[in-house]
């Protein structure tokens, strides 16, 4: 596949483009957030940096409005553009794309959900950005992705064909005699406008230090929702080149322009070499990592804690007041050794120092002398909250109550 990274003012790169050539145009501009944003590589050796401070919101949409004129030029009547933006200005952006292509050509705004783990304002947590999806005109490409169906769905929902009755209600389909009409051709669940989608992992192969990164999953999804194998694929803001290492890796062509000399290079040197971190989290969904196991929280029931799901050694932390040191609790199981527990507890508390370790004992019938040998940071506690809340009293810990 060709693949090509210009540097340049997208609006003048894409005035020298053919009318009707693209298929998709990726939007990812600066999001108006007021700030200037850098990052540096592993290695310490290459800063990428960008501004993102404009005059006004007047500013921002002056800058937007002809080069989103221009993006709708250069695409097909089947092609489509996917404006990525958050909080900042989506509402702005709404009008002005309305305004550009036309509100019947409004197709979506697509969640882009993920998972993250501070937030230090008052307020709920931000996990989310916005994908508006447009079309050219009515003959877009639309290619369905289907999800498996739920766990809550039952084989009949599956397997028979439903239609509307007489008061418009979805019914199962049935023949002339009252036979049911099965329907084999179902592919699963169209993919909703939520897309669950991880943020790139700190450490994982994909990510070269660029300042908002987007991982190659999220733009997959976009290309092969709206484009086919030879289409081409545009990328005014191409910033590190992950649109471009997502079109090779699907056979699409492409070109992604930028302002920046550094990050032009960078895109340049991921297309020598496209590949995409493999997502254990996607592949194995997130049910797989919970390993919690519910009959030993339910001898904690009536305690704060936070239930640990992966990690074989500790089954909850107990809620402490500030600055106390954690307390990290395991549950012996049954048919498990005591000193088997407790060297379990052990082992997952060595990093975690300085730290409380409780073992809460199930099975109080013991060898003679196993006491002597237990690892003496372990302390012991039988299975009752209120013990528990009194032993750790005794050693001048307050646990926090409800």
């Amino acid at each position: 596949m060709a693949s090509e990274v210009r540097h340049g003012d997208c609006l003048d790169v894409a005035h020298g483009l053919t009318a009707a050539s693209v298929d998709l145009v990726y939007v990812d501009p600066p999001f108006f957030t007021q700030k200037s944003h850098s990052l540096v590589t592993r290695d310490r050796a290459t800063t990428f940096q960008f501004s993102d401070e404009w005059k006004s919101r007047i500013e921002y949409i002056e800058f937007l409005r002809p080069r989103l004129k221009e993006f709708r030029r250069v695409l097909k009547a089947t092609g489509s553009l996917f404006f990525h933006c958050d909080t900042n200005a989506s509402h702005h952006i709404r009008c002005v794309l309305d305004e550009v292509f036309g509100e019947e050509q409004f197709r979506s705004e697509i969640i882009w959900h993920y998972r993250r783990w501070s937030n230090s304002q008052r307020n709920p947590l931000p996990s989310h950005q916005t994908l508006f999806f447009y079309s050219k005109t009515d003959a877009y490409q639309y290619h369905q992705i289907f999800d498996d169906y739920s766990p809550s769905t039952n084989v009949d929902q599956i397997l028979q064909r439903r239609e509307r009755d007489g008061h418009g209600k979805s019914i199962y389909a049935r023949g002339e005699n009252g036979e049911i009409i099965h329907d084999g051709h179902k592919k699963g669940v169209p993919i909703p406008d939520v897309w669950d989608i991880p943020l790139l992992n700190p450490k994982a192969k994909e990510r070269v230090g660029y300042p908002t990164q987007k991982p190659i999953l999220l733009l997959e999804r976009i290309i092969e929702l709206v484009t086919s194998p030879g289409d081409f694929v545009l990328d005014p803001f191409s910033g590190s080149g992950t649109t471009l290492v997502a079109a090779e890796l699907l056979g699409r062509n492409s070109l992604g322009i930028d302002i920046s000399p550094e990050a032009v290079q960078l895109a340049k040197t991921r297309l020598v070499d496209p590949f995409r971190t493999s997502s254990e989290l996607l592949r194995k969904g997130r049910d797989s990592y919970i390993q919690s196991d519910e009959e030993a929280l339910a001898s904690l029931r009536g305690l704060p804690i936070v239930a640990v799901q992966r990690n074989r050694g500790i089954d909850a932390i107990l809620k402490t007041a500030p600055g106390e040191n954690p307390i990290l609790i395991r549950v012996q199981r049954h048919g498990e050794t005591l000193l088997d527990a407790a060297q379990s507890l052990h082992e997952a508390g060595q990093n975690k120092q300085p730290a409380t370790l409780v073992l809460i004992v199930t099975d109080s019938r013991q060898p003679s002398g196993l006491f002597n040998i237990l690892p003496p940071e372990v302390l012991l506690v039988n299975s009752t909250a209120s013990e528990l809340v009194e032993r750790l009293a005794d050693r001048g810990i307050a646990a926090l109550r409800h």
